[in-house]
């Protein structure tokens, strides 16, 4: 199924350079975005362990006028197995992995991301962005003071 999946990537990536539906840059730039959203999000990721729901997700909406609900599933798509496995390969090769833990929250992830993706389908997507919003200023204000 993975690879039914990366696949359908590839194909994809073929037309990259001619979508327009959301944005009105040229072309050429619609897959340099891409590319240079995936890149930050990977370094971002790399250094605080943050997911696409910090980087990606918003700079598809802001950035590539993605609307909300498909920059989110755009996100989850873009972060499957090879994104988080080369993370955590390097971190584990210094010891710095809890497989235990990783294990567990792997396996709360699955079940919340389940039953997150199927609530959101029944949102309307200004409420879904401003509450995303106040999530990413509550995070930003933890930590500030923390």
């Amino acid at each position: 199924m993975a690879s039914l999946f990366f696949l359908r990537v590839l194909r994809a990536c073929g037309t990259c350079c001619t979508i327009r539906r959301y944005t009105t840059l040229l072309p050429g730039a619609v897959c340099m975005l891409f590319l240079l959203i995936g890149l930050a999000a990977g370094v971002l990721s790399g250094l605080f362990g943050i997911g696409g729901g910090v980087m990606i997700v918003p700079a598809l909406v802001l950035l590539a006028h993605f609307p909300q609900k498909q920059a989110t599933g755009t996100s989850l798509a873009s972060l499957l197995l090879p994104v988080g496995a080369l993370g955590a390969w390097v971190y584990w090769k210094d010891g710095n992995v809890d497989l235990k833990a990783a294990g567990l929250i792997a396996l709360g992830l699955a079940l919340g991301v389940f039953f997150g993706a199927k609530l959101v389908q029944h949102m309307d997507a200004m409420v879904l962005r401003r509450m995303f919003a106040v999530f990413l200023a509550a995070v930003a204000v933890k930590v500030w003071f923390s």
